[in-house]
Formats: structure tokens, sequence, C-alpha cells
């Protein structure tokens, strides 16, 4: 497996930004990409990813040979958030991305020709138990996420799933939800900005949430399990030309997917080995991490509260057809 970083490809995301209308290069295999691989042989396919604990699956899977099996040969792109991927996956820079499912139904309302083809993750459902939390830094007089109103949040992308959710936990501890002032930070950056006071409050994910708790930091509100407790936050998407220039490919990536997700929740141990090798968490803090859970399918009725909330809270401007935007 090969990974590179988002500057790597910075001027292809830059020119696939205008694609977003729909007449991408996402012909067979894209730039950088192989065809259908109908015929047995070997599709090399890019996947954009966040390197978050919500990926790991991908990356047992990888190791694992789950994809190798199937005859894929993956490529990881790293970059801050799904916002950013979306433009490269319709571009044909790479095949296939990793997002959150506010990102999906935004560019879906904006008509992005998107489909979502495989599960990501979900929340625990646990509040101070999940793998994302609204947290504060050591020694905040801030107890609860009603008294956000007023601070400075950091979230890794705005206007996007972290407002809507945090917004969705000030609004049920009392707090004025207009009133937040987010920041855009990528979730790396946040253990820092907190301990730095750049910040009084962040949206962490694992394993950043690890570092923010080793500095002594509190998680006051579990965001996602305040929108549902089986949240599906996040998705493997590809463009709708590429689903459907290449439906081998899709079919072969979402078996071997569906594999790793399984995989991974047998196997916490392996999870938390796997982080290593591509985020920067010390061994010392793998034991104290939250991880999400990986169901193999999505949970329609809390994407339909997501929807609802990013509606209410104006990040949506329109009702997501999830008919057509979920496998």
């Amino acid at each position: 497996m090969r990974r590179l970083s988002i500057a790597s490809i910075a001027a292809a995301f830059l020119l696939t930004a205008t694609a977003c209308g729909g007449s991408g290069s996402g012909g067979p295999g894209g730039p950088g990409g192989t065809g259908d691989g109908a015929s047995g042989g070997t599709a090399r396919v890019k996947v954009g990813i966040i390197p978050i604990v919500d990926v790991a699956p991908l990356y047992l899977g990888e190791k694992k040979g789950f994809y190798a099996s199937r005859g894929l040969d993956l490529t990881m792109v790293t970059a801050q958030g799904g916002a950013a991927i979306v433009p490269a996956v319709i571009g044909g820079q790479v095949q296939f991305g990793f997002s959150n499912m506010t990102t999906l139904m935004i560019a879906q309302g904006k008509r992005v020709p998107v489909k979502a083809v495989a599960n990501g993750l979900a929340s625990t459902g646990e509040q101070g138990a999940d793998f994302a939390g609204l947290a504060v830094p050591k020694g905040s007089p801030i107890t609860s996420a009603g008294q956000l109103a007023g601070r400075k949040v950091a979230i890794n992308t705005l206007k996007n799933i972290g407002d809507t959710s945090v917004r969705e936990s000030v609004r049920k501890a009392g707090g004025d939800p207009a009133e937040v002032d987010f920041v855009e930070l990528p979730f790396d950056q946040m253990p820092a900005a907190l301990a730095g006071g750049r910040v009084d409050a962040a949206l962490v994910v694992e394993p950043a949430l690890a570092t923010v708790k080793s500095q002594g930091g509190t998680v006051i509100a579990s965001s996602y399990a305040d929108v549902s407790p089986d949240l599906t936050v996040a998705m493997y998407f590809t463009s709708t030309r590429y689903a459907q220039q290449n439906p081998e490919t899709v079919r072969k990536f979402q078996e071997a997917t569906a594999e790793s997700l399984e995989y991974a929740s047998a196997h916490p141990d392996e999870v938390r080995r796997i982080l290593t090798t591509y985020t920067k968490i010390s061994e010392a803090l793998l034991r104290d991490m939250n991880l999400p859970r990986w169901p193999t399918r999505p949970d329609r009725a809390s994407i339909e509260a997501l929807a609802k909330l990013g509606e209410q809270d104006g990040t949506l401007t329109s009702p997501p057809d999830l008919d057509t935007l979920l496998p």
C-alpha cells in the first residue's frame, strides 16, 4: 500500500474544485487509476482519507489482504476533511473517498454527483465514552456545552457535521447554539490549541482525543451521540460516473470494506496497533482510546436526524435524497 499526502496532489485538487458540477474526469480508473478489473486483473485505486481512528479498518483490511484478494491495489491519500476529498473524487484524482455524512449531503444538495458505496463508522452512543468528544482544556471553568456561547470552539471543517453536532450539544444543555464562535483546525492540531488557550473547546476525535485527556483535558459532551446514539458518522463514496463505469471495482471495494469493518470490530487490539502506523499517537495512549463502532450498514434514521439538524441550523439548504445517495 502506498500513501500520499494531500499536498502531493494539491494542483489536482485545485483543478478539480471546479468539476463539482458533475462533468469531471471520472472515467474508468480516472487519472492514476486503472479500469474496472472485470477481466480479473489488478485495479489500482486511490482512496482519499483522513488519518484518524475512523479509517483504521481500511488499513487493517489492506494489511490482511482483503483488498488484494479481490484484485484491488490501494493508495491512501490524506486530507484534512471530507470537504477536500469530494472534488478529488469527482475529478478522478482519487477513485474513492471517506467523508462524513453532512459533507455528502451538502454535496448532493449542490448537485455534485456523489454516491455512498460502503459504511464508514458510527458513534458508540455512550456519553463520555465515544470516539469523539467536545473537550475543554485542563483548568477550564467550562463544565457544560451550555456555557459555550461566545466561546471559541474548534472543529475540523466549518459548516459541517462538527458545528451541527456541537450546536445540538449546546442546545440540549440549555445554551444558545447561534452564539458559538467556531474555528477551523485539523484534528491533530486541536490538543495544542486547547493547551495553549487559543480555543476554549474543541470537538476532537481519536487519537487526538486521547492526547487531550493526557494533558488534563475534560470531555463535557459527546456531540455525535447527542445527534443520535446510532449516528452513522461517515461513509466511503465515489462519483456516480465512476460507479456506473466501474461496477465491478465498486463491488469489490464494497465487499473488501465490509470484511474490513467486521474484522476491525472483532479485533480492537489490532485496531490500536495499526493506528501507530499512520498517526502520531504514542503506545502509552493507545489503551485509553475510545474506539468507534464499525457496523457494515449505515443507520438511515440517524442520518435523517443529522439532516434535520443541518436544515435547522442552515448547513443544508434542502432535504437530501437518501434513496439516491445511500447504497
